[in-house]
C-alpha cells in the first residue's frame, strides 16, 4: 500500500507543474499573438517604399519612413556613444574596486535610475539641452536614451565581472600583472560575451521609447543631416501616424511597429546566440 504523503507529493508536484505550464504557455501566447497581430496589419503596408522613401505630403498616400529608420538609427548610435562607456566603466568598478558604502549609494542610486519613468528623463533631457539652445536635436534625445541605457549597462557589467573566477585574477598578479592590467586583458575578456550581451539588451530596450524623444528629437517629416536639428524616430512616427485621422497613416504605423518589434527581436536573439556562443564567463 502506498504511503499517502507520497502521494500527496506526487500530486502536488503535478499540479505545479501543470500550472507552471499553462503560465509558461500563456507568456509565448501573448507574445506570438502580438507578433502575429503586427504580422497581419503591417505586413499589408511593407514594401520596398516603406524603406527607402519620405513620408508623403497630409492628404498623400504612399511614401515611407526612411528617415525615421536612419532617425532611429542615428540616436541609437548617439546612446550607445554616450551612454555604454560610462555604464562599463561605472560597472567596472563595482566589480573590481567598490568597497561597502560608496558602492551601495551606488548601486541603490543606479537602481534608483532604472527605475525612473521615461518622461521624466526625457524633461530632464529637455532642460539639460534643448531649453540652453532653443530648439529639438538628435543629440538632445541620445543624451535622454544613453541616460537610459547607464543604468542597464552597469548593473549587467557588474554581475558579470563578479562572475568571473577569482582564480584568474590571482594568476595574472602573481605573474606580476598590475591591477588594472589584469582588468583589461584578464577579467574583461573573460566576461566579453555576457558585457556585450548586457549592452546589446539596454539598446533593445531603449529602442522603442517615445515620451523622452518627443521632449528632445521630437520629429521631422523630411531627413535630418547631423546631429543638431530635430529628427525622426520609428516610435515618434507610430505614435503621430497612429492618432491621426488618416487610414494610410494607420497602416504605415502597423508597418513600423512590425519593423520596430522586429528590431528589438533581432537585438534580443543576437544577444542570447553571442551568450550561448561565448558563455557568459569564458573560462581561460
Amino acid at each position: 500500500m502506498s504511503d499517502p504523503r507520497i502521494m500527496w507529493r506526487r500530486a502536488l508536484n503535478y499540479v505545479m507543474l501543470t500550472l507552471t505550464g499553462i503560465a509558461a504557455l500563456g507568456v509565448v501566447s501573448v507574445l506570438f499573438f502580438i507578433l502575429g497581430y503586427l504580422i497581419w496589419n503591417g505586413g499589408k503596408s511593407l514594401n520596398w517604399n516603406f524603406f527607402t522613401q519620405l513620408p508623403k505630403p497630409v492628404g498623400e498616400t504612399g511614401g515611407g519612413m526612411a528617415n525615421a529608420i536612419v532617425g532611429s538609427l542615428k540616436l541609437l548610435m548617439l546612446a550607445a556613444l554616450m551612454g555604454l562607456p560610462v555604464g562599463l566603466l561605472a560597472g567596472v568598478y563595482l566589480a573590481e574596486f567598490g568597497g561597502k558604502t560608496f558602492s551601495f549609494v551606488v548601486r541603490y542610486t543606479t537602481d534608483l535610475l532604472n527605475g525612473v519613468p521615461s518622461i521624466v528623463i526625457g524633461i530632464f533631457a529637455y532642460s539639460l539641452v534643448v531649453l540652453p539652445v532653443k530648439h529639438f536635436s538628435a543629440l538632445a534625445g541620445g543624451v535622454a536614451l544613453g541616460m537610459m541605457v547607464i543604468p542597464i549597462t552597469v548593473r549587467s557589467t557588474e554581475e558579470f565581472l563578479k562572475a568571473v573566477p577569482g582564480s584568474l585574477r590571482e594568476g595574472a598578479m602573481a605573474l606580476g600583472a598590475s591591477k588594472w592590467k589584469t582588468i583589461v586583458t584578464v577579467v574583461l575578456p573573460a566576461a566579453k560575451a555576457g558585457i556585450l550581451t548586457g549592452m546589446l539588451l539596454a539598446l533593445a530596450r531603449v529602442a522603442g521609447e517615445t515620451a523622452p524623444l518627443l521632449f528632445t528629437a521630437f520629429g521631422n517629416r523630411f531627413g535630418s543631416p547631423g546631429f543638431g536639428q530635430p529628427t525622426a524616430s520609428l516610435p515618434v512616427m507610430i505614435y503621430t501616424y497612429a492618432i491621426a485621422p488618416y487610414d494610410d497613416w494607420h497602416r504605415q504605423a502597423w508597418a513600423a511597429g512590425l519593423v520596430l518589434l522586429g528590431l528589438v527581436l533581432v537585438a534580443n536573439l543576437g544577444a542570447r546566440l553571442l551568450l550561448n556562443r561565448g558563455g557568459a564567463v569564458r573560462s581561460v
